[in-house]
């Protein structure tokens, strides 16, 4: 564990007796959601990997000091304090240099997260390829960051403003594997399909588990992987409201000439305005959904490991 990031006293005892653990990213507490929903979603997210048998370290940056596992208190000041920022894995030395505060995207909580020694990271949706990537190169370094470090991500694939197709063959080009739970298809964030195809699938938590101690052993040195939880059908947003919605999103995008980091914002916000609050409340579900999955995997890893140990022992 690197002294340089401050580990919460459970992460690091959780971690010392092989219990599960999985981290949570702070970016949807600080620029996710609207308060005092995002504050109440990290509370009942951490609640929920507790019941689940699990360990919750919710990762961000406070005053200059990488943290693994956040306080009630630092939780509430990602959620309010305006001056958090969003913070990649390139950028976290910045933020210790400036003593500022941040909240970690999926990049930089992996990145932290496997410096603590942590397998298993439950999120929303990844970034990935964007539209007219050909042209302005804005493709997310989550994708990357995966390719090189060892840690398993429960998501619903990517929200469907990017480019879903490229995205997958990004991933395949740099070596990420992706498997659905339970599913062939792909998930488009707030739809349960979002139209492409996965090669492989697990079926069980158990299943999963074993998977990543095989990467451990026979996969790309350092890779991380993918498991990609679709959201229920019946709890999914409405395709033909959604398809309407992004459409119209993306000419509007054209019309003002808006490009590079204000093209996601600007996609969302009119995606809750539009759908009435329905696209948050489906964020929300999926949260909850990804982070229950991962403590299960992570649960179930766990005892493998334990078997494995108690094997070697006896030999």
């Amino acid at each position: 564990m690197s002294e340089a990031i401050a580990i919460r006293d459970e992460v690091v005892e959780a971690l010392r007796r092989g219990s599960p653990v999985v981290a949570l990213e702070s970016t949807l507490i600080a620029h996710g959601l609207p308060y005092p929903d995002n504050l109440e979603l990290a509370r009942e997210v951490e609640e929920l990997v507790r019941r689940e048998g699990g360990v919750p370290a919710t990762i961000g940056v406070i005053s200059g000091v990488p943290k693994v596992g956040l306080g009630s208190q630092e939780l509430e000041l990602i959620a309010t304090d305006e001056g958090v920022v969003k913070l990649s894995a390139r950028d976290i030395p910045m933020a210790v240099l400036k003593k500022g505060h941040g909240a970690t995207t999926v990049a930089g909580t992996a990145h932290l997260a496997a410096r603590a020694g942590i397998k298993l990271f439950a999120t929303g949706g990844l970034g990935g390829v964007h539209r007219q990537a050909r042209d302005s190169w804005d493709v997310s370094a989550d994708l990357s960051i995966l390719s090189r470090t060892p840690v398993a991500v429960v998501c619903s694939g990517v929200k469907s403003i990017l480019d879903v197709p490229a995205t997958l063959e990004h991933l395949e080009t740099l070596g990420v594997p992706v498997v659905g739970f339970r599913t062939r298809r792909f998930p488009g964030f707030y739809l349960t399909d979002s139209g492409s195809t996965l090669d492989w699938d697990v079926k069980y938590e158990e299943e999963a588990a074993q998977l990543i101690a095989s990467l451990r052993r026979l996969g790309p040195e350092g890779s991380g992987l993918i498991v990609a939880n679709p959201v229920p059908w019946k709890e999914q947003l409405d395709p033909k409201l959604h398809d309407r919605v992004l459409k119209e999103g993306l000419g509007e995008l054209k019309h003002q000439g808006i490009r590079g980091k204000s093209v996601t914002p600007f996609l969302l916000e009119r995606l809750q305005r539009e759908t009435k609050g329905e696209s948050l409340r489906v964020n929300k579900h999926i949260v909850r959904n990804n982070a229950r999955l991962a403590t299960r995997i992570a649960v179930a890893f766990a005892t493998l490991e334990a078997k494995e140990g108690n094997r070697a022992t006896k030999l």
